[in-house]
């Protein structure tokens, strides 16, 4: 703890031993003065001095009053157990959840008190000029360190309290996502915890380094965030269903953000987050700084169960099962384009880059295959959600 009241020199210091005792004897006047005036004019310490937070600033002033003529006498005398008295007078400010500020103002009143005290005490002994200017830079100095020491108390206090709501938070999401789902009840209790307003609808965005740069993004105050496990994912309140635009957010990062949904099915988003950010990796969908699964919801769904869209696929192309690869493709590619577009030959000519009239024999030979199923609405249907899905399974590389 650094000692600047020793700046005082020999003799002033030599003055002051005389007076030592009255000045003892004045101190709880004095202390009882700061404490009072501290409470006149912060609204913060304003309550009557009771329980533990009445202690703890009661005592700090005694104390500090105390140690400052000890240190005057004695320009050795550090005073640890008293820095670690102001130290916890800063880790109480985050306790009581108030500013640094408001402890910082209590120092300057203290300090205006104190010298207030000391000046007419000096002057009522008859103490040189010198000497009054000697103490007044002392006093100064001593505020300013125990302001110092609060400070510090109350940095380390913030930080660890951070670090706890952190914690909680990311325990909490660990919940939202798990696979086995939580009750209500300990959602409950673990959001309290975590200081967090349950939402009725939220989406999960899953995240991946975009450019190699990793830091925090400014992100809102309710929303859930774990940048550091090896899947990296968000979880985003959705009031009213819409999901806040979090491109500039997250800048550096690519994000796929999953369905709006009940808070309670959260994993749900997540799995299928996470389905669309493997078909953005295989190259199905295209890639995006931000890529939402709405816009994708009929594609995640047609390759949802690799093994049922095989199904589906090989039941639709049955009928074509006789011919060789490459009229195998041709027919599904003329049957799938007609399917969707219900056009005729022309139409569907210029979409496939082919001569009308090779649309027009392609699909006589499609009607002589599939027969009835072409003219069965559920069978047409069928037949194009499956070349759909074929479509998009020829785009990801097996």
């Amino acid at each position: 703890m650094r000692n600047d009241t020793a700046l005082i020199g020999v003799s002033a210091r030599e003055e002051l031993v005389e007076l030592a005792p009255a000045m003892r004897r004045r101190s709880a006047d004095v202390a009882h003065l700061i404490l009072q005036q501290i409470q006149l004019t912060i609204p913060a310490y304003s309550r009557p001095i009771e329980g533990t937070f009445g202690k703890a600033i009661l005592h700090g002033v005694q104390q500090g009053v105390l140690e400052f003529l000890d240190r005057l006498l004695d320009p050795e005398a550090a005073g640890n157990g008293t820095a670690d008295l102001f130290r916890h007078l800063g880790r109480y400010e985050v306790i009581e959840g108030r500013g640094i500020d408001v402890l910082q103002s209590a120092y300057r009143v203290g300090g205006r008190v104190g010298w207030q005290a000391l000046s007419e005490f000096g002057l009522r002994m008859g103490l040189p000029v010198e000497t009054m200017c000697e103490l007044a830079a002392a006093l100064f100095a001593y505020i300013d360190e125990l302001s110092a020491l609060s400070h510090e108390g109350y940095v380390a206090a913030q930080a660890r309290a951070a670090g706890a709501q952190e914690r909680r938070r990311k325990r909490l999401l660990e919940l939202l996502l798990s696979d086995q789902r939580a009750p209500a009840a300990v959602l409950l209790e673990h959001a309290e915890a975590a200081a967090w307003t349950p939402p009725e609808r939220v989406a999960v965005v899953v995240l991946e380094v975009d450019d190699g740069r990793t830091g925090h993004p400014e992100l809102a105050e309710d929303v859930l965030v774990d940048l550091e496990s090896d899947a990296p994912c968000l979880v985003v309140p959705a009031p009213g269903g819409e999901v806040p635009d979090l491109a500039d957010s997250l800048r550096g990062w690519r994000c796929v953000l999953g369905p709006v949904v009940l808070l309670a099915d959260a994993r749900d988003s997540l799995r299928w987050a996470r389905q669309l950010a493997g078909l953005i990796a295989d190259g199905v969908v295209e890639g995006a700084p931000v890529v939402s699964c709405a816009d994708h919801l009929l594609t995640l769904w047609l390759l949802s169960d690799r093994g049922l869209a095989d199904q589906l696929v090989a039941r639709a192309q049955a009928p074509l099962d006789g011919l060789n690869a490459r009229q195998r493709e041709r027919l599904a590619e003329t049957l799938s384009a007609w399917l969707e577009t219900r056009g005729g030959a022309p139409e569907i000519a210029g979409q496939l880059n082919v001569h009308p009239q090779t649309v027009r024999y392609r699909i006589h030979q499609l009607d002589e295959l599939y027969g009835e199923r072409l003219r069965d609405p559920d069978e047409r249907f069928a037949i194009a959600v499956a070349l759909r899905a074929r479509r998009l399974r020829h785009t990801r590389p097996e």
